[in-house]
């Protein structure tokens, strides 16, 4: 990618802290692992023995050992536009080479892809798509580079988090984009990939509560239910039809 590409890239870069908090415990255990645990979950078609993942916004790559534990692939391709978070990327990905056969790094942007045509049979889109301002062009280059059939893999915070004041306050995000769980789901649908409630989940965790990190529930004060709150993740296992 030339100079002249990336600077036309929209781009908003994240705060220190932000990029501090994603080598936490508490981004790879209690956000990332139970993220793909329940993505996992979500999946009712069969998959691939050996299936390749495009992690696009694959950060300091601190998910590829979580999917290769989950989906034992034969080949990750992680895709980021942070250039420092990659370089920390090709760390994790030779601490994970006893478990995958190939992981190769890209820098690109999420909205135009340098990888073929149906050349994945996994896209793993973890709390990226809430930092691109491209997004309709972003779910056409996830659907593009999948095999017909092959599975998108979606985890979000929506705007009811992201616009919280906290969340405001630590990290940075383009508001413009950011939607609800209805929002990103038809936005999904209407970009050409399937699924049924059972391939949909709303996770209601404790960190993701940014007005009291789930306090309220854990003394007994608020009961808060399907439908009746703010829903503030949604998860997807979307297959490309077509």
């Amino acid at each position: 990618m030339s100079p002249s590409e990336t600077s036309s890239v929209p781009f908003v870069p994240e705060t220190a802290f932000g990029i501090w908090f994603l080598r936490t415990h508490t981004w790879e255990h209690h956000v990332l692992r139970v993220a793909i645990n329940d993505l996992k979950r979500l999946i009712d078609t069969p998959l691939p023995s050996a299936p390749t993942i495009v992690d696009v916004g694959c950060g300091q790559g601190i998910s590829f050992r979580l999917l290769a534990d989950a989906f034992k692939p034969r080949r990750i391709v992680g895709v980021d536009f942070h250039e420092p978070s990659l370089a920390l990327a090709a760390g994790a990905a030779n601490a994970c080479r006893d478990k995958v056969a190939e992981i190769e790094l890209l820098h690109a942007d999420c909205a135009k892809l340098p990888l073929p045509d149906a050349c994945a049979d996994i896209v793993f889109c973890h709390q990226t798509f809430h930092h691109l301002v491209e997004q309709d062009r972003a779910l056409v280059e996830f659907r593009r580079v999948l095999k017909p059939g092959g599975i998108l893999l979606f985890a979000e915070s929506t705007d009811a988090y992201i616009k919280s004041w906290v969340i405001r306050l630590l990290f940075r995000h383009p508001m413009q984009v950011q939607k609800s769980a209805d929002g990103y789901l038809d936005m999904i649908r209407g970009a050409g990939f399937g699924f049924g409630p059972r391939n949909v989940s709303l996770p209601y965790l404790w960190w993701s509560r940014a007005k009291d990190f789930g306090l309220l529930e854990r003394i007994g004060l608020s009961h808060p239910r399907p439908g009746k709150r703010r829903e503030t993740l949604v998860n997807v296992a979307a297959i490309k039809t077509g």
